[in-house]
Formats: C-alpha cells, sequence, structure tokens
C-alpha cells in the first residue's frame, strides 16, 4: 500500500526485454534506504517488487500485462516516480493507493497559470464513474484532487465525461515527472480504492443473513450422531 507522496525521481538506466517481460535497472538514492530483496516500490504509480540491489540503484521486473498496461516509461533514460510502501505508523499524507495501475489517461492539456500549473487528463471511459470533483485520483504514482471534470456530476460542460484537471503547485513540479509531461503524453492512472470498493459492496444489495454450508454439515453431523 502507498500514499501517493512521491519520496524522488528515479531513472531508467538499462532495460532488458525478454519476449515482451521486462528486467528495469533503476537509479535512486533515498528510496534505498533500509531497502531489501522482495519489498513493494511504486514506480510512477505502479506496484513492483525489488529483485536486486546494487550500490545506488535496483531492478524491478515488469510481466507482458503489465506493460501492457501502463504508460511507456520503461526505456533507458526515463524519469520515474518512486515511492516506498507505507509503514505502519507512518503518516498518511496522500490518499490509499494500491498500486495497480487501472488504465492510461491522455494529457489535453497543459496552461501555465500564476504559482499553478492546470493540466488536463481524459482517463479511460470505464474509470469516469470513479471521479468526483475534489475527489483523489493517482496520476503516475502521485496523490492529486480532482478539481473539474466533464459529464453528470461534473463541473464543465466543455470537458469530456472521464476529463478531468488537476492543479499542481510548483513545488509538485519539482519533485515529480510532471515537470517533463507534454500534450499527447500518456499517464498511469489509479481510480480511488475506497470509491472502487463501495461499487462493489453496492452490488450486493442488502445485506442478508445466510447459513453456511459448514455450520449445516456440522449440524447434519451432529444429528445424525445422534
Amino acid at each position: 500500500m502507498f500514499t501517493g507522496i512521491v519520496e524522488e525521481v528515479g531513472t531508467v538506466r538499462a532495460v532488458h526485454d525478454d519476449g515482451g517481460d521486462l528486467r528495469l535497472r533503476i537509479e535512486a538514492g533515498a528510496v534505498l534506504e533500509g531497502a531489501r530483496i522482495g519489498d513493494s516500490i511504486a514506480i510512477s504509480g505502479c506496484c513492483l517488487t525489488l529483485v536486486a540491489i546494487d550500490g545506488d540503484a535496483f531492478e524491478v521486473e515488469l510481466s507482458k500485462e503489465t506493460v501492457a498496461k501502463t504508460a511507456p516509461r520503461w526505456s533507458v533514460g526515463a524519469r520515474v516516480n518512486l515511492e516506498r510502501a507505507v509503514r505502519l505508523g507512518d503518516r498518511l499524507g496522500g490518499h490509499l493507493v494500491s498500486g495497480h495501475v487501472e488504465g492510461t489517461g491522455v494529457v489535453t492539456a497543459i496552461d501555465a497559470q500564476p504559482g499553478a500549473f492546470v493540466i488536463g487528463v481524459r482517463a479511460p471511459d470505464a474509470m469516469a464513474r470513479y471521479l468526483i470533483p475534489k475527489g483523489s485520483v493517482t496520476v503516475d504514482g502521485v496523490s492529486l484532487t480532482v478539481v473539474d471534470l466533464g459529464g453528470p456530476g461534473g463541473t464543465r460542460d466543455d470537458l469530456a465525461p472521464s476529463e478531468f484537471t488537476l492543479w499542481l503547485i510548483p513545488h509538485t513540479l519539482d519533485v515529480t515527472t510532471f515537470g517533463d509531461l507534454r500534450v499527447g503524453d500518456l499517464v498511469n492512472i489509479e481510480a480511488d480504492l475506497i470509491a472502487k470498493h463501495l461499487e462493489r459492496l453496492a452490488g450486493f444489495g442488502p445485506r442478508e443473513e445466510a447459513s453456511s454450508p459448514v455450520t449445516d454439515d456440522a449440524a447434519t453431523l451432529t444429528g445424525s450422531a445422534r
């Protein structure tokens, strides 16, 4: 589990392609303090496992499925947002982030405003139901707040139903890869975890008391023993 608060920006130094599965070597610093093989780390929003650590670099592996579902950040020289998994007792500075990227969005606009940058992103249509104005969304591993949103319940008619805007302060640009983005770039997106759990729960309808097969079997056996 992560919080969406980026600890540092790393750089991809090597990529080994094994039939579509990738092994990356990433240069980093702070996230390697106390790191051990087997630890989880979020790389631009994608939860991966440390499989090797060597000095100021670490290695992770990506399956074909992960490569297909994420933005093309996996080339030599690419800069990536890094965050270690949260520990019990850590401060939750952003929101609950699983690191399971659900799809990629496209940057639709970048507008420099006094003291802020406004970035437009269009998410996959299937994710529109999880987006609300002032709600949380994870973009490239960063916990951010949806400012404006298109579609039903949105705040702007000129935006598509799955399109939203983000306001970024200069500090966020300095400590993440957002300063590298251009219109048309793809970004990794994860919807709010709580919203997805609520939808799943609502799909079951009212709670019904149901007998347990295990309990029923035990009762049958007990009755037979008498």
